[in-house]
């Protein structure tokens, strides 16, 4: 029966981590900054299903969660700057949002809801 040429066929080896290199993978494998432009030798880990691809890095998306930090810095160094001409000190850190503000409601009427009684002697006179 000829080799299948599946997948996963092949990769006895290429899936094995090497020798002495067993363990966790080190953080700045995944922090790793890339620029565009730059050619890239991607080799997946053992854990991962696929083989070698050679890749040219072509766009890089900025997280946006670090746009909105450096906005809240610049605008907090603001807070302060201004505060420390007046002389004071004021605190920048985020305060948890609080409950809303309570309200009343206007013109709802109330009604008395009663069960009505379960008879089970008249209900099985009914039949099936």
């Amino acid at each position: 029966m000829p080799a299948g040429h599946g997948l996963r066929s092949r990769t006895r080896d290429l899936f094995a981590r090497p020798f002495r290199k067993k363990g966790y993978i080190a953080l700045s494998t995944y922090l790793r900054t890339y620029k565009v432009g730059d050619y890239v030798d991607i080799k997946v880990g053992n854990r991962i299903i696929g083989k070698r691809i050679h890749v040219r890095v072509e766009h890089v998306q900025p997280s946006r969660c670090r746009e909105e930090l450096e906005l809240r810095k610049k605008k907090n160094d603001e807070l302060k700057a201004e505060a420390k001409a007046r002389g004071e000190k004021i605190s920048t850190k985020r305060q948890p949002q609080g409950p809303k503000p309570g309200f009343m409601v206007e013109g709802a009427t109330l009604e008395t809801v009663t069960p009505i009684p379960y008879d089970v002697v008249n209900d099985l006179k009914g039949g099936y």
